[in-house]
């Protein structure tokens, strides 16, 4: 059995939006895009015409979900704000306002582990380079992790603040 017969696996690398439709190839295409791109660059990512990647990215910034820059050429990127918004909105709906605040201090406890254990205040703070060799792995990993606490806080904060908002208009 070769790697391309696994059902259910991750696509081919080259070709990693085959199945899916034009509408759903472009905006895979903005998604994982680092920097601003044309829509003729999408196109050739989402193997189509760049008039129907234009089409469907006129639709994706008629949402909020790319952002349109204007020039010659004109370039589109995905929308982190929006993205961000997405995953504040289901965090709250998934979870309760009590749930929300029971994460919000498991990460805030393992945030203050961190700070605690490497004497500073972010992760950007901490010079990786005052390590021993051995360590500096971990210490990466421990930073990498901390960073994510600290995001993750943010983003779990936001969505408890919107949750009990929402529950104290049901309730008024």
């Amino acid at each position: 059995m070769t790697d391309d017969s696994r059902e259910g696996g991750p696509p081919p690398f080259d070709s990693p939006f085959d199945g899916e439709d034009t509408k759903q190839r472009v905006y895979g295409g903005v998604l994982h895009a680092r920097d601003p791109m044309t829509a003729a660059e999408i196109a050739e990512q989402a193997d189509c015409s760049a008039e129907s990647a234009r089409t469907h990215l006129s639709f994706y910034a008629d949402l909020g979900i790319v952002i349109r820059h204007e020039g010659r050429p004109v370039r589109y990127e995905r929308n982190d704000d929006y993205f961000e918004w997405r995953r504040v909105n289901e965090l709250a709906r998934e979870h309760s306002v009590d749930e929300l605040q029971a994460r919000v201090s498991e990460l805030t406890e393992r945030i203050e582990t961190y700070r605690n254990r490497y004497g500073a205040d972010s992760p950007a703070a901490v010079d990786v380079l005052e390590f021993d060799a051995d360590r500096v792995d971990d210490v990466y990993a421990d930073l990498g992790d901390w960073a994510t606490a600290i995001e993750e806080r943010r983003l779990h904060e936001r969505a408890r603040r919107n949750a009990a908002g929402s529950t104290a208009r049901s309730h008024g």
